[in-house]
């Protein structure tokens, strides 16, 4: 794989950090990062956020060598990380990444030469109401032509599954152009032939 291309996923279901390791942990991240992991209040909430912020200042370390204690990590509006520097003397003047994480993993990719956007979702089967039931609170947020394809899908289960597939991929797009939760979802058509070879309309 090209220098600068990553794709990390972790599995933190086994990590339980004693209250010591909780609050010794975010002490080695820079004081800007600790209300992004203090403002979370249950245990495996501040766990995602812990790894998720980790995970970027080790990319960072092991693509670009730069040490851990030097390393700037900030974010755009829209929530997007991104490395400060002066863009001197860089390999990839446009490297970028992004992290999501969801229930039991924390995922993050980067690219040296395009944006990336990564959204994970673990796929969760509804415990009040049917799989078409749930997937229809979100259908302001799919086309006709994705909403078919989600219907169709087969079992409850596989609806389920084609309906996160949709969702991520239109999550991804808008974390790897940075419009943030202000972009119409409906606004993106995903077209796939067995989640390959995937391309996207905009707008028609």
């Amino acid at each position: 794989m090209e220098r600068g291309i990553k794709r990390w996923l972790v599995n933190i279901s086994q990590w339980n950090p004693t209250q010591y390791e909780f609050s010794f942990i975010p002490a080695i991240l820079p004081l800007h990062e600790h209300s992004s992991i203090t403002r979370y209040v249950k245990f495996e909430d501040r766990k995602r956020a812990i790894v998720s912020r980790l995970l970027q200042y080790a990319l960072v370390h092991e693509v670009f060598k730069i040490p851990f204690d030097e390393i700037r990590i900030k974010r755009t509006v829209e929530g997007k990380p991104y490395l400060e520097t002066d863009g001197e003397n860089m390999e990839f003047p446009i490297f970028n990444f992004n992290v999501s994480h969801h229930r039991d993993y924390v995922a993050i990719a980067s690219e040296p030469q395009s944006n990336v956007g990564i959204d994970i979702v673990s796929l969760v089967i509804p415990k009040r109401e049917t799989a078409l039931e749930f997937i229809k609170n979100f259908s302001s947020y799919l086309t006709a032509f994705e909403w078919d394809n989600i219907v169709n899908a087969g079992t409850c289960s596989e609806i389920l599954e084609e309906f996160y597939r949709y969702w991520c991929v239109k999550e991804a797009f808008v974390k790897a152009t940075g419009n943030g939760l202000g972009y119409k979802l409906d606004r993106l058509e995903f077209h796939h032939t067995n989640w390959t070879d995937i391309f996207v309309k905009i707008d028609g």
